[in-house]
């Protein structure tokens, strides 16, 4: 690290370099050294500025060698005589006194002999500048690229040159020191990996110990001022000049000081590799003591304290002052980083602070950060201390929790005894949930006790106006409310804990009546908006899914759901293996579908059903069915029904439930059960075209499960499930049909349409490909044996091309025959060449 001291000398052997070609130099450098040497620039009267460990002193060097080798006698100013001397050299001309620059100064008038002087920024005496300004030229130094450090660095090291590149930011002095300690015994960092006793680029911590006499040689101001900077100070001029205990002018001058020794970057922060040797080596007393000074200053100031909280976290120090950091640095976090703020929250209890008086906050924090439990322990212990502050604020935050643990009953007794207007009006959501819209209207139209018509307050009476229009009036009216809702609450969104969102709400009335679009343009502004947290996130993310699936999407709903992560609230949870068996079974994945089944049938007996809910249930069902366990279900399955019936049997809720007990009872085999889901689905055929669509897909469901297929209103109803954006039902439907159909020429034509409207959905099917030799596989043929070698049996194949298991067998062993293939394994091998050709 170059000294910062001004009078310090610069290190000439640290930019000193073995090669001829410097690569510490550039192709302009060099040019220029060359034409001075050469005699095109003479008398060369150049000046070299730059910060400490910018190469000045190995610009000189290679100056002084090119014009020796030209015969040029090269004299540097104060080490040598100069008489005689065809161009003189100056270094460190910033250290030269008053007289010496004037003496220099005379010299720019001698037109035989060269001058090139080189200088740091910082200071500038008058002299100095004068002297300057007499000079033609300046040789401007440039950051080393990578190409030029991979040389520094030699053959076996040039893999390090992006790391050292971005520790040093290319500045010549520390690209040299560092390469130098990475190629004498320090080694090199690990691949992808922090060894033991390395920081967190992977650079041994050993490799900073020499730089250790570097800092102690810095001025305490110049150390503060970097221990500032590596505490989140930044350049605040107020801020440090308080640390400094000096005026801006002050300020100003310790931070020429810096730049000049080439400590810090343009932007005033300290280059990487100097804040890992100060962080590294500064003990750390002192670097808390510095930290706790700018935050005490900040706090004074009632300034932002967040950044200069940071460095304190996991120190062992407490106090009534720290803790009052801490809290504040946790209010800036609440509502960008809901998870640190609970981390400081945390950290302001350890340092002193009253739990009781942050637990509200805290718990609303660790609540949007997806932490329920931590949020309910927390929510607690504040409704139960009647002395706390926020006891309402923590009883809506608990009861929020638990609407998305699934308890909404226990979530009711909480709302109504914080009794806010915001409470009431997500108690009114819940009454919804739960099929009460006598109490969610009374609540919803409950007096607001004078508090104010905040944003949050008309977003949510609007959410929950739309989720009675669902039930009351309707799908446009209620898509219409609901983005109204969502619009409102954009602005303040993302400091919320909500037990839901208008976006999440109006996705899921937008799939259950045809509106796939508007449902996914609400989750995808949503999604971006980042309101709710990331509980908010997670279900917006998994609705995403949703609609992916139910167009047949599968691949794009499986990495949707991988995205969420594994760490779910019991809703979510749902959702998410509703999801996952959905998939199975438009993948025609039974073994998988039986994992997933083997590892919810239990838990999902302890779920309750509500409105919201009713998609996954209905999705589970249909599972069960697949799996020969509908009993498991059958009581989910009857409150879901006394609920929509308590509402008085709502077209656009209740057609899910009976459009999927539709697909169970068929799975099952259960023709009478399955002929009452479509009568049921056409009493709501004049609610929209979706219900009209489903309807009719029901009635050609029941014909062709009784071997009467007309092709032509098949094809029409399954036409109508793929406008509605259902187009891998739609495909099954054609599909199915064609399977039940005794007329050849129906078969065809409704294969042919299966195949057609499945293109509107991208799935994992894999695509037929075309083949040069199809002499070889007819295209059907190969169809099937892309299906087959990726590991499909012959049933989950005829299922993907609509085509019997029995088919597919008979393909099977006539490619077998035609390959003269002797086993299953030969055959396979002979397959999975063809089709990977």
């Amino acid at each position: 690290m170059p000294s910062p001291h001004v009078d310090s000398p610069e290190r000439p052997t640290a930019l000193r370099t073995s090669t001829r070609d410097d690569p510490l130099l550039d192709e302009p450098t060099r040019e220029l050294c060359a034409a001075v040497a050469d005699g095109v620039l003479a008398p060369a009267r150049l000046a070299v500025v730059a910060p400490g460990g910018h190469g000045k002193t190995a610009v000189l060097r290679h100056l002084a060698r090119r014009c020796e080798s030209r015969g040029l006698a090269v004299a540097w100013y104060g080490q040598q005589e100069l008489d005689g001397a065809q161009l003189v050299l100056v270094d460190d001309a910033h250290r030269l006194d008053d007289a010496a620059l004037t003496e220099l100064c005379d010299r720019t008038a001698d037109e035989v002999t060269g001058l090139v002087i080189a200088a740091r920024p910082w200071p500038r005496p008058a002299a100095l500048n004068t002297l300057l300004s007499r000079l033609r030229g300046q040789v401007v130094l440039r950051p080393l690229d990578v190409r030029r450090i991979a040389a520094i660095l030699g053959r076996e090291r040039a893999d390090l040159a992006e790391l050292v590149r971005a520790e040093t930011l290319g500045v010549p002095g520390f690209v040299v020191r560092l390469a130098a300690a990475l190629t004498s015994g320090h080694g090199a960092p690990a691949s992808g990996t922090a060894e033991p006793g390395a920081d967190l680029t992977g650079l041994p911590v050993a490799l900073f110990a020499e730089f250790r006499p570097d800092l102690d040689r810095l001025s305490p101001q110049t150390l503060s001022l970097l221990l500032a900077a590596t505490s989140g100070a930044g350049l605040d001029v107020d801020l440090l000049a308080g640390l400094l205990d000096t005026d801006h002018n002050g300020v100003a001058r310790t931070v020429d000081a810096a730049r000049a020794c080439g400590l810090l970057a343009h932007d005033g922060t300290p280059l990487p590799f100097v804040a890992r040797a100060v962080r590294l080596l500064v003990p750390e007393e002192r670097r808390l003591a510095v930290s706790q000074r700018l935050v005490r200053i900040q706090l004074d100031r009632r300034g932002p304290v967040l950044d200069l909280v940071r460095p304190l976290l996991g120190s062992e120090l407490s106090g009534a002052e720290l803790a009052e950091a801490f809290e504040a640095a946790a209010d800036e976090a609440a509502e960008n980083d809901p998870p640190l703020a609970a981390t400081l929250y945390a950290a302001a209890t350890r340092a002193g602070r009253e739990a009781t008086a942050l637990g509200g906050r805290w718990a609303e924090a660790a609540a949007r950060a997806g932490k329920l439990d931590d949020a309910l322990r927390l929510a607690d212990a504040v409704i139960a201390s009647p002395e706390a502050d926020g006891r309402a604020d923590a009883a809506r935050t608990a009861a929020t929790a638990f609407v998305h643990k699934g308890q909404l009953d226990r979530a009711q007794d909480l709302y109504r005894w914080s009794d806010t207007r915001l409470s009431r009006l997500h108690a009114a959501l819940v009454s919804v949930q739960q099929g009460k819209l006598a109490d969610a209207e009374s609540l919803l139209e409950a007096p607001g006790n004078g508090e104010p018509p905040t944003l949050v307050t008309a977003a949510t009476a609007a959410l929950v106006r739309g989720a009675i229009e669902s039930v009351t009036t309707g799908p446009a009216a209620a898509l219409s409310t609901l983005s109204d809702a969502a619009e409102t609450l954009d602005p303040v969104g993302r400091s919320l804990f909500l037990p839901d969102t208008p976006a999440a709400v109006g996705a899921l009335v937008g799939m259950q009546c045809g509106e796939l679009p508007l449902a996914e343009a609400l989750l995808d502004h949503a999604v971006k908006a980042d309101g709710g947290g990331r509980t908010a996130r997670t279900r917006h993310l998994l609705l995403s899914a949703w609609i992916s699936m139910l167009r047949g999407d599968t691949e794009t709903a499986s990495r949707t759901l991988t995205s969420v992560g594994g760490e779910l609230s019991a809703r979510d949870w749902l959702f998410s293996v509703g999801l996952r068996a959905g998939i199975a079974r438009r993948s025609s994945d039974l073994s998988a579908l039986r994992d997933i089944w083997a590892d919810v049938r239990e838990a999902v007996l302890r779920l309750r059903v509500d409105l919201f809910t009713i998609l996954p249930f209905a999705e589970l069902a249909v599972a069960a069915a697949r799996v020969g366990e509908r009993e498991r279900l059958a009581h989910h399955l009857q409150r879901a029904r006394s609920l929509l019936a308590t509402l008085g049997d709502p077209p656009l809720w209740s057609s899910t439930l009976h459009w999927n007990g539709l697909h169970a009872a068929v799975t099952a085999d259960r023709r009478d059960e399955a002929a009452e889901h479509a009568r049921a689905l056409s009493r709501f055929a004049d609610h929209s075209d979706y219900h009209q669509a489903l309807a009719d897909a029901a009635a050609c469901w029941i014909d062709a499960l009784g071997g009467a297929v007309d092709a032509e209103r098949v094809e029409s109803a399954a036409r109508a499930l793929h406008t509605a954006g259902l187009c891998w039902d739609a495909a099954r439907l054609a599909g199915q049909a064609a399977i039940r159909t005794t007329d050849r020429s129906a078969m065809v034509t409704l294969l042919e349409s299966a195949r057609a409207l499945q293109t509107g959905a991208t799935t994992n099917t894999p695509q037929p490909a075309s083949r040069p030799d199809s002499s070889v596989l007819s295209e059907r043929e190969r169809q099937v044996a892309e299906l087959v070698v990726s590991g499909l049996t012959y049933r989950q194949v005829g299922d993907r091309l609509f085509i019997s298991a029995k088919t597919v067998e008979h393909h099977v062993a006539r490619m077998r025959q035609r390959l003269g293939a002797t086993s299953r394994a030969e055959l396979l091998a002979e397959l999975r060449t063809l089709v990977t050709t």
